[in-house]
């Protein structure tokens, strides 16, 4: 949506590619940018937090973003039932709750015009919580974990039927959330700690939590969080890298629990993907490591249909 809003082309999400090769929707992210978002070069690296965007600016920003996925020819998403052959529905998720009042006085007017994904925090902090700096190798465990007004926001969006993401959220956050929701616990994109010690991937024991509340983990395609060496290397990084979080979330949690989670035109992804129209590239990987059509029906699609169907009303 980014690329959209500025009048740029998606680098890797072209609407009549995604048509092309099945893709039947997803979630489109309202991403409010810091000033000066992050950009690590060298190994090891450690950048801080960026600094908060203020309510006013981001709820400003928010509202053109979704006028400009308004604008676009997809359906917006608020039923699984939206998700069909030959359809392109839209997931309407704001990747950082700055839009949000810190009193949740307009979370009812957003969820009435299609919001149906919160991510609480993008790496910056907020009023709800606070997420993980980008940092290798690191640990997720960074800061404190949700306020007041976060919590308040999760029973919020476990009333109104809001999926609520953990990705970008530290991991003291991320226990918050596990103790206070009703909902499957739902990380969109993030990869596994244990293969990738990125600050932004789930360690075995957010994995296992996501196994136990019947929730899934997006795999990210971003090479840096696919890498066991954390270098952001797309043209040196293949397929094989997402085959290999997928496989391993997929042993530790159970196939029930992984899906796609992407990134697309918020990463640089292995060229042999290139972006959705390589989705079938990645199938085809996924099958010569093992996966049997069914678990791939689940990877692509059923898992998230399965989540949606019991956090949505």
């Amino acid at each position: 949506m980014l690329h959209a809003w500025r009048g740029e082309p998606s680098l890797h999400l072209d609407l009549d590619d995604a048509r092309a090769v099945g893709f039947s929707g997803g979630f489109f992210a309202l991403y409010v940018p810091s000033a000066h978002p992050p950009h690590p070069t060298t190994i090891p690296y450690a950048m801080p937090l960026p600094d908060p965007v203020a309510y006013e600016d981001a709820a400003a920003v928010a509202e053109e973003l979704l006028a400009t996925l308004r604008s676009l020819p997809v359906r917006i998403a608020t039923s699984p039932d939206d998700f069909v052959e030959g359809g392109l529905a839209a997931i309407v998720h704001m990747e950082g709750a700055e839009p949000i009042r810190s009193d949740l006085s307009n979370l009812e007017d957003w969820y009435g015009r299609g919001l149906r994904s919160i991510g609480l925090v993008w790496s910056r902090p907020n009023a709800f919580a606070e997420g993980v700096p980008f940092a290798f190798p690191g640990s997720p465990d960074t800061g404190p974990g949700l306020t007041d007004a976060g919590r308040a926001l999760v029973r919020a969006c476990n009333d109104l039927g809001i999926l609520v993401d953990c990705s970008h959220l530290n991991e003291a956050g991320f226990w918050d959330v596990a103790s206070a929701t009703t909902a499957p616990l739902v990380a969109t994109h993030s990869n596994a700690h244990a293969l990738c010690p990125a600050t932004r991937n789930l360690t075995d024991a957010q994995l296992d939590a996501v196994r136990d509340g019947n929730g899934v983990v997006g795999v990210n395609f971003a090479v840096s969080f696919l890498r066991e060496d954390g270098r952001n290397v797309p043209a040196e990084t293949g397929i094989d890298e997402i085959v290999r979080h997928v496989s391993y979330l997929a042993e530790r949690m159970g196939v029930d629990h992984v899906a796609f989670g992407s990134d697309f035109d918020g990463a640089e992804v292995p060229p042999e993907l290139g972006g959705v129209r390589g989705l079938p590239v990645l199938l085809d990987a996924l099958r010569a490591a093992g996966f049997r059509d069914g678990d791939i029906a689940k990877l692509s699609h059923g898992n998230w249909l399965r989540v949606l169907a019991a956090t949505w009303r």
